[in-house]
């Protein structure tokens, strides 16, 4: 057996993503590209116009910036290189880059996970206690719970990284998949992994689970709220802005749950890669269209912004 260090030390992996359809990864390099590129754009909108539009100047937005600035790290983390691997028989990625993958997926899905739960704590004070609002929700408190999301995400990844990476593989280089994922990376080790599995397991139920436990808990006193509104308007402006942030959970949760607290052996590789690629774009694009039709105010700035600099270019 080789000794883990040699393996840790090795120069290079192989991504074999989706080498074995040669047809489709000139279909998945095109509509990726086009996903991509409108992820950029749209989430670099919903940035710029949180920031320059003073309406916007309120918890909800400061926490979709922060939102919307995850996605386009979180996609930018790994969709370049697999753009770069579709477009040519050139699968590798360097050990080092297949650490910063590693690393950046991790914890940029981790923080996602907690800024999830804190979008939801918002949306619990603004439906339930709305007089209190902005006393409670102070930018002290906004920027204490963005800064403990950041902290425990990659608190998780500096923990979970090192493990994975260790691991002796025993000079194998192929990992099955499109990007340096954790269980991809387990799967090729040459010695039994169960110890790491077991505290993979226990974080994600502290990173994952909990913060789901946590916003089905706020949405639960929500709908109570809710239901005890009498005015259908009242209602319906609380459906809009709740609607658009349990959307995205839903997306971004239903993905996840599916992915890793399933037995490995229950679906087939080629569905996990499918899966993590949905989690991967098409969340991410997704997120800014559902915050922007669903959401007037946001609509609103759109028109506010386009409108002035319409204006500006008038004089």
């Amino acid at each position: 057996m080789m000794d883990g260090n040699n393996d840790s030390s090795q120069s290079h992996f192989i991504l074999l993503g989706f080498s074995d359809r040669p047809h489709l990864e000139r279909i998945l390099f095109v509509v990726i590209l086009i996903a991509y590129l409108l992820t950029l754009v749209g989430n670099t909108t919903i940035i710029l116009v949180s920031q320059l539009d003073p309406h916007l100047h309120i918890p909800m937005y400061f926490f979709l910036t922060h939102l919307s600035f995850l996605d386009l790290s979180f996609t930018t983390s790994s969709i370049p290189q697999l753009l770069y691997n579709l477009n040519g028989y050139d699968k590798t990625i360097s050990y080092t880059g297949c650490a910063i993958q590693l690393f950046l997926f991790l914890g940029l899905g981790g923080v996602e996970c907690l800024l999830l739960a804190v979008m939801a704590y918002d949306r619990f004070v603004a439906v339930c206690k709305p007089l209190h609002y902005m006393i409670i929700m102070h930018p002290q408190l906004c920027l204490g719970l963005v800064s403990l999301a950041w902290g425990c995400g990659v608190a998780n990844s500096l923990i979970m990284s090192p493990m994975t990476l260790w691991l002796p593989r025993c000079g194998y280089r192929k990992v099955d998949h499109f990007l340096c994922e954790m269980p991809a990376l387990i799967q090729m080790a040459c010695v039994n992994t169960a110890a790491v599995e077991g505290i993979a397991f226990i974080l994600a139920v502290g990173i994952v689970l909990s913060p789901l436990t946590f916003i089905l808990i706020s949405y639960g006193y929500i709908v109570k709220a809710v239901l005890s509104i009498q005015s259908s308007s009242g209602r319906h402006k609380v459906f809009n802005t709740c609607g658009s942030h349990l959307t995205v959970v839903s997306l971004f949760y239903g993905n996840i749950i599916y992915m890793y607290m399933q037995p490995g052996t229950s679906s087939s590789k080629d569905q996990g890669k499918f899966l993590t690629l949905f989690y991967n774009i098409v969340t991410p694009l997704l997120n800014p269209l559902i915050y922007t039709l669903r959401n007037k105010e946001v609509k609103g700035a759109l028109k506010r912004l386009l409108l002035g600099y319409r204006g500006v270019g008038k004089e």
